[in-house]
């Protein structure tokens, strides 16, 4: 495409300084530069500057809500038996039916670690990676119903090069390759927040960040793994993120709610501790499920309890879905199935003169989409409580911080293993760390004639494979 073209095209939408150093660029800086300007949805990017679509009114939103159509972490809430759910997810897993969708995109930058997030060593005695972490139950659980588990991994700009060349360094963690996809996410540009002008990272490249989570359904589509799960049988896609090395990934109990539910989108919750917590509330409204982010909702929603107490808004969203491979071809065909969320942020950018600026505050929007969005689109969605101490224990923070460091979720891995191995009639002196490979054993109830009776264990114990 000509310059001319490119210049024309930008003119439209009054974004034509983008061009302004093109005499300077090589011709690889101008394809790159060319390349991006191609891909950008101009007439919606000039919808979301404007702000189309973008305001709620999250108080009348609140007023509306009422807990979720859920079954609680005790069985209760559920027309069926949690042993009723379980053999259904277990025949679902053990007919090849079920995928796994990883979220991997981000850095452990907040961690101090400069690589993407899942080479981050979680393993409190063992060292393994969250990486290893969800390689080793993909292939326990691929193993226990005789079916290899495809996995879909999404990275960024970011981390995809060494995502890929971690898992080919080191043997794809011992699963095959044809078992997993390692595809990129979109990006979308960040805009000057006054003016709404496209920014400039460099001379040659616009100022690109992650289009978000809610991204992964169009990116799944776009790299051709919604077509692949279909050939391959896959009706049903585990989604988690990469920080919380908890997650019970393709869990049948979780899979045999979302089925005996008849839902298109399923989420796992855990129960909010206080009623400001920092997570998402999972809610209905006007009959549809979906969340509203902790910082949306008006203190006085969040307070509400029952009679009996209880917080009213109580489903704290920990980012682990149960969606149903048609229901996401069918979102990935409509253009409209997820907003796009403004969010000011500093980034830094080249100004007129060719200067990188560092901002001191906020000076851009980034927009990007949250894959929680698709809940209102989802017939009978539905929630499934499980206990944070079984199921969340996120890495997001250093050391140091007061929640979600590699400190507690370490100490989370331990006391629920610790607890599996006292289960099981072992004993286990206080101080000592325990860890558990899930290709050991992938409940307390595996446990069982796996290690002697009356197990005395002194020292710090690693339980692999």
């Amino acid at each position: 495409m000509s310059r001319e073209t490119l210049l024309a095209m930008l003119a439209e939408h009054g974004q034509e300084h983008v061009l302004q150093f093109w005499d300077e660029l090589s011709g690889d800086q101008q394809q790159r530069l060319e390349s991006q300007i191609e891909d950008l949805d101009l007439d919606q990017l000039a919808g979301l500057v404007a702000g189309k679509g973008t305001e709620t009114d999250f108080a009348s939103l609140a007023s509306r809500a009422t807990p979720p159509p859920a079954v609680r972490s005790d069985g209760t809430g559920a027309a069926w038996s949690v042993a009723e759910a379980k053999q259904r997810g277990e025949a679902a897993l053990r007919a090849g039916e079920v995928a796994a969708v990883l979220v991997a995109g981000g850095q452990g930058t907040r961690l101090g670690f400069e690589q993407p997030k899942g080479m981050f060593e979680i393993g409190p005695v063992s060292g393994r990676t969250l990486f290893q972490f969800f390689a080793d139950r993909l292939i326990a659980t691929g193993d226990a119903f005789g079916v290899p588990i495809p996995w879909y991994i999404m990275t960024s700009d970011a981390t995809d090069t060494e995502t890929r060349e971690y898992f080919e360094s080191n043997g794809n963690l011992g699963l095959s390759g044809d078992q997993i996809r390692i595809f990129k996410q979109g990006t979308m540009p960040a805009v000057d927040v006054s003016s709404g002008k496209l920014l400039l990272a460099e001379k040659g490249s616009l100022a690109l960040s992650p289009d978000g989570h809610g991204g992964t359904v169009g990116a799944l589509a776009r790299h051709g793994c919604l077509d692949d799960a279909a050939a391959r049988g896959i009706k049903h896609l585990a989604y988690f993120q990469v920080d919380n090395p908890l997650v019970a990934l393709c869990d049948p109990t979780l899979i045999g709610h979302h089925l005996m539910a008849g839902s298109e989108m399923t989420t796992q919750v855990v129960r909010k501790r206080y009623p400001m917590e920092k997570v998402g509330n999972v809610v209905k409204v006007d009959g549809k499920v979906q969340i509203i982010e902790y910082s949306d909702l008006p203190e006085q929603a969040a307070a509400a309890t029952h009679e009996q107490g209880e917080i009213l808004l109580w489903a704290g969203n920990i980012a682990v879905h149960v969606i149903d491979l048609e229901f996401a071809q069918r979102m990935s065909r409509s253009a409209d199935a997820l907003p796009f969320h403004r969010a000011n942020k500093k980034v830094a950018f080249v100004d007129p003169s060719g200067q990188t600026i560092e901002p001191d505050g906020p000076n851009a929007i980034k927009f990007e989409r949250f894959i929680f969005d698709l809940l209102p689109s989802a017939e009978n969605a539905f929630v499934v409580e499980s206990l944070a101490n079984e199921a969340f224990a996120p890495v997001k923070n250093a050391n140091g911080a007061p929640a979600d460091t590699p400190e507690l979720a370490k100490r989370a891995i331990v006391d629920l293993h610790r607890s599996w191995l006292e289960a099981a009639g072992a004993q286990v002196e206080s101080g000592v760390q325990v860890e558990i490979n899930p290709r050991f054993s992938l409940s307390p109830e595996d446990l069982v004639g796996k290690i002697p009776p009356k197990l005395r264990i002194t020292a710090d114990r690693y339980f692999g494979p």
